[in-house]
Parts: structure tokens; sequence; C-alpha cells
């Protein structure tokens, strides 16, 4: 190739011979360039793909380098790195792997010609090679990321299927790689491969900065492994593969940490087996999957709706209903007057509606129900019942519904307040029972103050299941500040870590965006006692935990210098509810306007 610039040391510089300005010549040179680079040698080679990498992340849908060969020329550099580690040793050729699949994944991840063009120049043995590990994990991210891309298009989706070992090296990747990542990364700082580390931070970030960042692509590659897997998922040929137990039971803690901000991962997988029928027996079969689907179904989750359609599906399935239904059918009574959430409208009418069908099965003949089973869902269509009643009362008889279920609410709170928390929960059950059903915002506080109760008297399923009733009446959905605390504590006691910090996140963001009088008046609008509970559940529900204990609990700072591993006594938050009675407890009662329709979207104090 011609030297462009007299000014560069290198002969057929990359730069160079893309700021020529004849398009011609400048596109003769490119196909040039891309077709001899795997063939040398020389040295400063990374620069170039460097480069080739920030144009690609930048401007993913150009197809200029997608006709001149650069799938071509990253697919040989591959090659290249997997066969001649000498050539890989030398200089910096040791970051040019990653790189090249990091541009393949770019420029397939949003255009489906694309792909096509990447599978037929054959790229994807390559990167199946580096799904095996041949190099490090970094690679495996990057590899997993592209022929994920690959996977989703119909049109390429079968050249990747036919590489029958990509759908086990995702699973067993997607199950080992937080360990992977912790063990031959995390855990030791000293012995932490320096491309790595540049790679992680850009050269901008110490050890802090790495493990954060490391934190980061751990959750990156399983949920990219996920996702991967996810393709395979919607064709019935490959879910005996995917529904195994050893992995299946694992789904749900897959959730990808607090860094995960945009991937459902191992719920959104099992909404995908769950929405197949040959899934769905699998997942019935497994009692901790559907346990896990209830706790996210119930919890602030930003893919609650995704763990409720699986519930719905198993119960709308023959073949799975009687196996499952006792379990599922407390969650979707509680969230049985949730309206909206996310794209889901009426979320609550298709939840009656499909336990309604649930009852008509069993009188067919074609399910068995418990009788308690029974009971919570003909009470459940019983108040919708009574909603129906109340909409032709008089006005006049439902103000004095609510006044009479204010009253008891008060002797409620009178009770509470002298310790009475038995007959103060009776009372909250009396109102509930007066109580309009159109009076939401009441009702939000009835709800919320049993659940308190039934905290404390060590009653935190039912706890959970009043705060959830409150949170889905609240406008806007799982926004009641209270209740999400008092769930978080409930869930606190049962061990669930990742449900009880979702809830203390939520609950300290309402506090911070309160106009609350109270807390207005504090200089720091979070209470104490919500924070110690995030710190105790951020090291529960950390990433690494597992691996860490594991690996012998070692060593990573958190904030205020705190070691994640082996925990600290952090019990004085529990009584924080009490001590703070003043701020978060029953007896501070503002009503609402006794209007009996009223749904507005103002926020009262209990």
């Amino acid at each position: 190739m011609d030297k462009v610039s007299s000014d560069c040391p290198y002969p057929g510089c990359f730069f160079c011979v893309m700021k020529e300005a004849n398009p011609s010549k400048r596109r003769s040179s490119v196909l040039k360039f891309f077709r001899e680079l795997p063939c040398q040698d020389d040295d400063g080679q990374v620069l170039p793909i460097s480069g080739l990498w920030n144009t690609a992340m930048a401007h993913p849908n150009d197809p200029e380098f997608i006709e001149l060969g650069i799938f071509e020329c990253m697919s040989a550099l591959i090659w290249k790195g997997l066969k001649n580690r000498r050539w890989l040793s030398h200089d910096q050729n040791i970051y040019i792997p990653y790189y090249a699949a990091h541009i393949i994944g770019s420029y397939t991840m949003n255009m489906e010609e694309f792909a096509e063009s990447a599978i037929h120049a054959g790229v994807i043995p390559p990167l199946v090679e580096l799904l095996r590990g041949r190099l490090t994990w970094v690679e495996q991210r990057v590899a997993v990321r592209a022929l994920g891309h690959l996977a989703t298009y119909a049109s390429t989706f079968p050249a990747v299927a036919s590489h029958g070992e990509i759908l086990e090296l995702s699973i067993q990747l997607a199950m080992s790689s937080l360990e992977i990542v912790y063990s031959h990364f995390y855990q030791y700082a000293d012995r932490r491969l320096s491309y790595h580390c540049d790679l992680l931070t850009r050269g901008m970030g110490g050890v802090e900065m790495e493990s954060r960042k490391a934190e980061e692509w751990a959750s990156q590659l399983q949920c990219w492994s996920l996702q991967l897997i996810n393709c395979f998922a919607f064709k019935p040929e490959f879910l005996p593969t995917i529904c195994k137990q050893e992995f299946l039971t694992k789904l749900p803690g897959m959730w990808g940490g607090l860094v995960n901000e945009n991937s459902p991962a191992g719920i959104g997988l099992l909404r995908t087996i769950c929405h197949q029928k040959l899934g769905r027996g699998p997942v019935a079969s497994c009692p901790g999957i559907i346990e896990a689907l209830c706790n996210i179904a119930r919890s602030s989750d930003d893919w609650q709706y995704m763990a409720i359609d699986c519930l719905l599906w198993l119960l709308q399935d023959p073949n799975t209903c009687h196996k499952v239904i006792d379990k599922v059918v407390p969650s979707l009574v509680d969230l049985a007057e949730i309206t909206t959430l996310g794209d889901h409208k009426k979320l609550g009418d298709s939840i009656v509606n499909v336990l309604q069908d649930c009852i008509q099965s069993q009188g067919s003949g074609r399910s068995s129900i418990s009788s308690r089973t029974k009971e919570q869902i003909e009470d459940l269509l019983s108040s919708k019942q009574r909603l129906k009643w109340e909409k032709n009362m008089p006005k006049e008889d439902l103000h004095i519904k609510q006044a009479a279920a204010l009253v008891v609410k008060l002797e409620g709170n009178s009770l509470f307040s002298s310790g009475n928390i038995s007959g103060a929960a009776s009372k909250y059950s009396e109102a509930l029972a007066l109580c309009p059903m159109r009076s939401k915002k009441e009702r939000v506080v009835l709800y919320s103050n049993r659940a308190q109760c039934y905290l404390l008297l060590q009653q935190p399923l039912a706890a959970i299941s009043d705060a959830t009733c409150a949170l889905c009446l609240h406008r806007p959905v799982n926004r009641h500040a209270k209740s999400l605390w008092r769930r978080a504590q409930a869930y606190d006691m049962l061990g669930l870590a990742k449900e009880s910090l979702l809830d203390a996140i939520l609950f300290i963001n309402e506090c911070s965006q309160s106009n609350d009088p109270d807390l207005s008046l504090r200089q720091n609008k979070v209470p104490d006692y919500a924070e110690r509970l995030v710190k105790k559940q951020m090291r529960a529900a950390w990433l690494f935990r597992e691996a860490a204990v594991k690996h012998g609990g070692v060593h990573s700072q958190g904030d205020g210098g705190e070691i994640y591993g082996p925990e600290t006594d952090d019990s004085e938050w529990e009584t924080a509810s009490e001590s703070d009675m003043g701020n978060d407890g029953i007896g501070d009662d503002d009503d609402d306007d006794g209007d009996w329709n009223n749904d507005d979207d103002d926020e009262r104090k209990d």
C-alpha cells in the first residue's frame, strides 16, 4: 500500500488511508488494508484495530467497512491470536482478539444484513473458540456478546445453532461466569493481567476502579450468556438441553446485581421457557423456582411483570396448574388490584380472570385445589363482586361505611400505641372489611398499618402480603414509602437479601423525594436505619458473594472501608422502626379527605 502522508513513519498507515480525499482511492486502500493486516507482523497493529473498535461503536450501522471485508479481517486476526501465541505475546497484540470480537459484535448489533455478511465471512468458528475459554474471560465476554447478536436474527440463527456446542458452552458460562471473574481477576489485585486492567479502566483508574468494572463486566458476561441461551429457548427442540434442573434452579438467582440496569437476566429466560409448553413442565416440577417466581412477583424488581407472566402461564396450562396452584395463588391474590405495570395494562384483571378459570376448572374436575386455596380465590372474587355492588350504592351510604372504617382504624391506632399489637391488627382487618373498595388511599394505609403489626408479631409472610397489597393499590404502583420499608424488613426476616435490598433502595429514593414535613426538617432525609439495612443487604446480595465464600471470602473494599465476605453484626437496625416510631410508625396518622372514590396521587402519612 502506498504511503499517503510523508509525515507518517508507517507505510500504509490506516489513519492516513482514512484521510484520503478521493473516495475511490480510499475504498481501494481500505480494502487492501483489511486483506493484508492479518498477514503482517509489524509493531503497532493494535492502533488501527483500536481505531476500528471506536468507529464500530460510534457508527455500528455504517456499511462501508462491511462491504470492504472487515469481518474477514477480524476473523483472521482472532484465528491468528489463537494459533500463534508468539505473535500474540509480542508488542501489544494481546489486545487484538478482544478488539476484533468486539468489532464483530458492534457491527452485528442492529443490522440483520450485517449479521448475514458476518456469517458468510466465517466469524462463528473463531468466536466459538473464544467462547470455549481458549484465551481468557475478557475474550469470552465479547465472544458471547457477538454470538448473541448473531443468534437474534431469524436468517442467521440457524448458522449459530448448527454449532451445537454453543448452547452448552453458554449454559456453563452463565453458571460459572461470576466465579471465573472472581477467581481469575477480582480476588487477587496483585495477580491481575495488565491488559485486563487496561481494558477495564482505559488506564483511568486504580485497583478500586478495576474492581468496580470487573463486577460490571462479570454481570455482563452472565447476562449476555443468558441472552444467547434465550435465543435458543424460543425453539422447542433446544428446551431439553436448557431445562435441566441444575441450570433451572439457578436462574432466579442470576439477576446481574445492582450494576445490571438493562437485562432481565435469569427471569427473562424463565419467562421465555414458561411461554413454551415443553418448558412449563420442568419449571413446575421445581418448587424452588416457583417460590422464587412468587418472591419476584411480589417485589419491586424492574422485571416483576415477567414473574407474574410465568405464574399465570403455569396456571393456565392444565398440565402444570395442579402442581403450582397452591404455591402461587397467595402471591397472585395480593397482586390482584394492580392496574398498570410497565406496558402491562389491567394486569390485575388478568390475574382475577385466570384465578376464576382455575375455580371453574376444579368444578369440571380438571384440576384439584386445596380448600385453603379455593377460599383465597373465592374471597378475591367476592371482593370484586363487592366493588360492583358499591357502584350502585348511594354516596351517603358509602360515606357512612368509610366513616365507620375510620373510627375502627383509630381504635386500631390506639391499641397499637398501647402495645396491643395483635388487637390492633384485628381492628385493621375489621376496618378493611368496612372500607369501600374504591377508597384506595385509605386501604393503602390499613394494609400498611396491618403489615407493621405482623412485623412486630414476627409474621413476615403476612407482612409481605399486606405490604404488597398496599403497594399495588398505591399510585404510582410500588411507591408507598412505608410499605416498601415494612416489606424490606419482612424480606430480611426471611433471609431474602435481594428483595429486601430493592425495597430498601426504593424506600430511600421515596424519602429523598418526600415532601413530608418531618423529613424536610432533616438535613439528611434518608433514615440511618435504612442506610444500615441497605449496606447489610448489599453485602448479602453482592454479585460475587457465592464465589467469595467458595474461595475464602476474600477482600473487596466496600463503602466506608467495609469488607465484603464474613459479615459484621448489623442487628441494631431491627429496632429502628420502633425507636423512630414518630416518623415511621402507625400512630402518626393523617387521614385522606374522605372522598370515597378519590384515586389521585396525593401522598399521605399513615
